[in-house]
């Protein structure tokens, strides 16, 4: 009987399935790529020009089974460079987004309750920047009200929001 020990210390490497889960996760990430804006794409560190030239030219190609071939091919060149800068990158952009979108709707909270609450949700405002203008604020309020009332377009909301906005990004 042969001694197969000798077969259990040996590495032989990863599987066919890792290899190609692999080459699908740095496909998948060639074509998250592909859906970036020209400003956000230029924020990821692509070194292999040909690669930074394939992804500009998806935006080009309109047929369904063209774009899968050219998104394979993106997923080719992937395989030749080292993924976790890029990665690093997107996460970064999807991180700043998400905390884009959260103060968003944080200010978009922040001014139903002003206005919910009337001259007294001044006070909320006031609490979180001290250097606000509580007349103007005040004067949306009531301006808010009137237009309420008379079943006007919410301008005073649109200009609540706005100084909101001013006041958030001066602190």
């Amino acid at each position: 009987m042969a001694d197969d020990t000798h077969l259990d210390d040996e590495d032989f490497g990863p599987s066919k399935t890792e290899l190609k889960r692999e080459m699908t996760a740095r496909q998948d990430l060639g074509v998250a790529l592909t859906q970036l804006s020209e400003r956000e794409l230029a924020q990821i560190p692509i070194d292999d020009e040909r690669l930074r030239l394939a992804i500009e030219e998806v935006k080009r190609i309109t047929t369904k089974s063209a774009r899968r071939r050219h998104f394979q091919f993106i997923g080719k060149l992937m395989r030749d460079i080292d993924p976790e800068p890029i990665q690093r990158a997107l996460d970064l952009l999807h991180n700043a987004h998400v905390q884009r979108t959260e103060a968003f709707h944080e200010l978009e909270n922040l001014r139903d309750a002003v206005l919910a609450q009337g001259d007294s949700g001044v006070q909320l405002v006031m609490d979180r920047w001290p250097q606000a203008d509580r007349q103007q604020l005040r004067q949306i309020v009531r301006q808010h009200a009137k237009e309420s009332g008379a079943g006007k377009p919410p301008a005073a909301s649109r200009k609540l929001f706005k100084y909101l906005r001013s006041l958030s990004e001066e602190a």
